[in-house]
């Protein structure tokens, strides 16, 4: 398993967002050098935990629990075959493009060390939004993104440090329930029923999730 690249987006102007100035950082590229990884703060007020990564809208994206996002290029590579056009590393947003490892289905929870230092946790799927329908052109890109479920994973930095293309990634905690990326992705999204079962992964969950399966179990059991 390794890390294909490590994706960087600045601010651009974009007719896709609801941003107040008008920009996003959808659009992220692969850069060469090492690349410092932290956690960047709370939600709402801290953006990306990569040193030199835009997160314009911070009402939905960045902060601790949403701190990198990583896609599969596997995953990538499908998608050129469905769209017929070419997706380069970064094109969905994602700040780590992978090889060999099957993102969207790994557990909440479930621990990554990239190199020698960075160790990250896995908290959630990606939600598709105007914005990343907008950045990739393709008309009901969202319904279509959803359908496929092939989320890629949010994940919060554990042990920060420094990572750059070509480290290797390895699993370095599996934790003992069934609840995936995936799973999480369509449990708050179009399958609500899944809610219940999403509190096996307890704290790891997303607090968003997290709060939302419980209030889902609390209003049921009444």
């Amino acid at each position: 398993m390794e890390l294909l690249s490590v994706n960087l987006g600045i601010p651009t102007p974009s007719p896709h967002t609801d941003q107040k100035d008008g920009v996003t950082g959808i659009d992220k590229r692969p850069t060469d050098g090492p690349v410092r990884v932290q956690a960047p703060g709370p939600k709402g007020v801290a953006g990306s935990g990569l040193a030199g990564d835009a997160v314009c809208e911070l009402r939905h994206h960045g902060g601790d629990d949403q701190a990198v996002y990583a896609f599969a290029r596997e995953d990538l590579d499908a998608w050129e075959k469905e769209l017929g056009r070419p997706l380069p590393n970064g094109c969905f947003g994602e700040n780590l493009t992978t090889n060999g490892l099957n993102v969207s289905d790994a557990l909440i929870g479930e621990r990554w060390r990239i190199g020698s230092w960075v160790v990250l946790e896995v908290t959630s799927g990606r939600i598709p939004c105007r914005t990343f329908q907008g950045h990739l052109g393709e008309r009901g890109w969202v319904k279509r993104f959803t359908r496929k479920g092939a989320t890629g994973a949010y994940l919060r930095v554990i042990e920060p440090g420094e990572i750059r293309a070509g480290d290797p990634i390895e699993i370095v905690h599996r934790p003992a329930h069934e609840v995936t990326a995936a799973m999480e992705f369509r449990a708050t999204t179009t399958e609500r029923e899944l809610l219940p079962r999403l509190l096996a992964a307890g704290a790891a969950l997303h607090p968003e999730s997290l709060a939302l399966a419980r209030k889902y179990v609390a209003v049921r059991a009444d």
